[in-house]
């Protein structure tokens, strides 16, 4: 709220959150920690200490609840270590779990979700600045994967056995240099053209808003192009 302008303290945001019913604080630190002025808005009366334990007590409750006062042994995450990461189990529920978060806005005459034996015998064009660059796949806040665990769009369709033509169009997503002749013949040899496109993090994430919603550079245009 202080970045915002909103308020104009650290105190004056304390007391503005307590009372709105804020009970968690994502700070920039100890130093710079908006909550460590809350013994000082208890003391001037802006807050109470009824309204105060009001606050903690569901965080207590929750963190009973998750076990993070309990004995170690009684903590089944305890016995787990590194031979766990990335294992055949865990990938098999991410795999899973990204299946299930494909949102299919609009599925003409079916044509979704692809299966493998689709793929058979068809030529397959993957392009836009998203078809094959690893490093703008993640957004805001994500984690920083090992290389061999990301899989592309075109990775993924070459893993199919599909033949795959590719070209990005543009190779970032600001896409402000556009080989529209190139893309133009990759698509005009396919029989299933796949579009990649996006922001990423280079063109929006915290602190760096777009002042449209519209598609970076000549994404609109490659689009249009690949479509006609």
């Amino acid at each position: 709220m202080l970045g915002h302008h909103y308020t104009h303290s650290f105190l004056e945001t304390a007391i503005a959150s307590v009372n709105a019913g804020c009970n968690l604080e994502l700070s920039y630190g100890l130093k710079k920690n908006v909550f460590m002025h809350i013994p000082q808005a208890l003391a001037m009366g802006n807050i109470t200490l009824q309204m105060l334990r009001d606050r903690v007590r569901p965080l207590f409750y929750t963190r009973m609840r998750l076990g993070e006062f309990d004995p170690p042994a009684m903590n089944p995450y305890s016995s787990l270590d590194l031979s766990v990461v990335q294992s055949p189990e865990h990938r098999n529920l991410s795999l899973e779990a990204a299946v299930k978060s494909f949102v299919l806005l609009k599925n003409v005459r079916g044509t979704l979700p692809l299966r493998a034996q689709d793929l058979s015998g068809q030529h397959v064009a993957v392009v836009g600045p998203f078809a094959d660059n690893p490093r703008v796949l993640f957004g805001d806040y994500a984690p920083v994967p090992e290389p061999q665990y990301i899989y592309t769009p075109r990775r993924g369709l070459e893993m199919l056995g599909a033949n795959v033509s590719f070209t990005a169009g543009c190779s970032k997503p600001r896409c402000q240099q556009y080989s529209q002749a190139e893309l133009v013949r990759v698509v005009g040899a396919a029989d299933m053209v796949l579009v990649c496109l996006g922001t990423g993090v280079d063109v929006e994430t915290e602190a760096k808003d777009r002042s449209d919603l519209s598609l970076p550079g000549h994404q609109l245009e490659l689009l249009q192009d690949a479509v006609q």
